[in-house]
């Protein structure tokens, strides 16, 4: 008798898991994820990914094992693995998940559906987040947002009939797929018990937390939710995250202001989430072009491999840039306003161009989710044509959310050592005052390659020569009506005109 075969992709759990429900509902069926080499080649694929992946894996392999099922790791190119399956057991059906990721799995996707129809092979795609595929406009989006997170969370039968198939689990070292950065050694661990640990912590006592304490990178690691890279591969869903803060704001009595505010703020953010992912999703292009095309050959001309190598070595000069780039580095993690400032910095002052940046970056962050990522690469480089640039200068940040050099003394030792009046300036300081501490500006603290003011100052000209050319104003209003948020037509009287929300600083990938 022939099954159904259910390819993971971003989702790697069985719990409200549509494309496994809806194969289970129909007689027996097999779980495949497949190690692609391809994947793993790409500019903006990293050691951190793969091994948080693995280790999610090894969690729902031994989940489904526990209801007697299986979970087929198999390595190779999806064809060829596919081949080897239907040679060996055909299937008549293929369920997964719409997957919003790079360029490479879009169009690893397209020659999937030519080999589904050759097969004759139905593939079912169902709807992971909030995005919807074919959109046409955002009028409604916000409406079939909210009927998605409200459907019920898909189960599983209580009887299942699993399809067994002799193949061996395939997982290959990271090195052998040619991935050779470091792990993070303090990243948060893959695996669906983790991130239900995350949500719940925070739910229950970090979320008191949540407004006021996710801009400092001081008191975002606990302010923040940090189920971030568990919603990016799909470790527990977008919708039972929803549902779970609705439920416990319904509970909560009216006295508990901060857990019922941080929570409400948290959970405008899951909208945010998929409002991002949207714009990807509607125009791939947007990985490699500017979303605003008026803005090509911006900085296309201007690179320069000091300034990059000099920032992706936490060697700019500026004490929290450089702290920043080193968390990375241990943790995989930085909160919004961080990562905010570190794309700022590269884009005005260094002014690099935003797709190499975007690529280090998306290596850098366990939580890569692309559509987030380069909708948010394009927002802070003023690459979108429809946001206010948002142009983040380093040494105020941290005298804003590092006011006592907590965090830059934490992960630039060189910088203890260093009085608090030049903690912000390290390079205004007196050479005898150098001698004294220790330390020779340029060798333990690096010299910034420019000057802040002036170089920021210029990169402002050069963007708003272009802001400002006649053609270029012309076309933003076509990229609001395709990316632009607002409020659905049928939450306010026909007679008033429809409202266009502000584009927020904050998504929940970054949160």
């Amino acid at each position: 008798m022939s099954y159904s075969l259910v390819w993971l992709k971003r989702d790697l759990r069985w719990q409200d898991h549509a494309a496994m429900s809806a194969a289970a509902r129909n007689g027996p069926f097999a779980c495949l994820y497949v190690i692609e080499p391809g994947l793993w080649q790409q500019p903006d694929m990293a050691a951190s990914h793969y091994h948080f992946i693995v280790e999610s894996l090894r969690s729902l392999y031994a989940a489904l094992r526990a209801m007697g099922g299986q979970l087929l790791i198999l390595h190779g190119d999806i064809i060829s693995v596919l081949n080897a399956l239907y040679d060996h057991s055909p299937f008549h059906t293929m369920h997964s998940h719409e997957e919003t990721g790079n360029g490479w799995t879009y169009e690893r996707d397209r020659q999937v559906a030519v080999w589904c129809r050759e097969k004759n092979v139905q593939w079912q795609e169902h709807r992971q987040f909030g995005v919807v595929r074919g959109l046409r406009d955002r009028n409604r989006w916000q409406t079939a947002w909210e009927t998605e997170m409200a459907k019920p969370l898909q189960t599983l039968p209580e009887s299942l009939q699993w399809q067994k198939l002799p193949f061996d689990v395939q997982v290959p070292a990271a090195a052998a797929l040619g991935l050779h950065q470091a792990d993070p050694p303090s990243r948060q661990p893959g695996g669906r018990q983790q991130g239900l640990q995350a949500l719940n912590t925070f739910a229950e006592e970090r979320c008191m937390q949540y407004r006021g304490g996710i801009s400092s990178p001081l008191s975002a690691p606990t302010a923040c939710s940090r189920i971030s890279p568990y919603l990016s591969y799909g470790c527990i869903s977008m919708r039972e995250t929803v549902q779970s803060v609705r439920r416990l704001l319904l509970k909560l009595p009216e006295q508990e202001s901060r857990q019922r505010g941080g929570l409400q703020a948290f959970q405008s953010r899951l909208y945010w989430h998929c409002h991002f992912i949207q714009k990807l999703e509607s125009e791939p292009e947007i990985e490699f072009q500017p979303m605003h095309r008026g803005y090509t050959g911006l900085r296309e001309d201007g690179w320069n491999p000091l300034h990059f190598q000099l920032l992706t070595e936490g060697r700019t000069g500026w004490p929290l840039v450089d702290a920043c780039v080193a968390m990375l580095r241990e943790t995989g993690w930085l909160n919004f306003r961080m990562r905010a400032m570190l794309v700022s910095v590269a884009a005005y002052p260094l002014w690099l161009h935003w797709r190499d940046v975007g690529c280090w970056l998306a290596t850098q962050f366990v939580d890569y989710e692309p559509g987030i990522h380069w909708s948010q690469m394009q927002m802070q480089s003023g690459t979108t044509g429809m946001n206010v640039p948002r142009i983040y200068n380093p040494l105020k940040q941290a005298r804003d959310h590092d006011p006592h050099g907590r965090f830059v003394r934490r992960w630039l030792p060189a910088m203890r050592k260093v009085p608090d009046s030049w903690l912000f300036e390290p390079w205004k300081m007196p050479p005898v005052m150098q001698q004294q501490l220790g330390f020779t500006l340029g060798q333990e603290l690096p010299q910034p390659p420019v000057e802040l003011e002036q170089a920021t100052r210029l990169a402002k000209q050069r963007l708003f020569a272009v802001r400002g050319q006649p053609e270029v104003r012309a076309a933003k209003a076509a990229v609001i009506e395709k990316h632009g948020s607002r409020v659905s037509r049928t939450d306010k009287p026909k007679r008033k005109p429809r409202q266009t929300l502000p584009e927020v600083v904050q998504a929940s990938l970054f949160e």
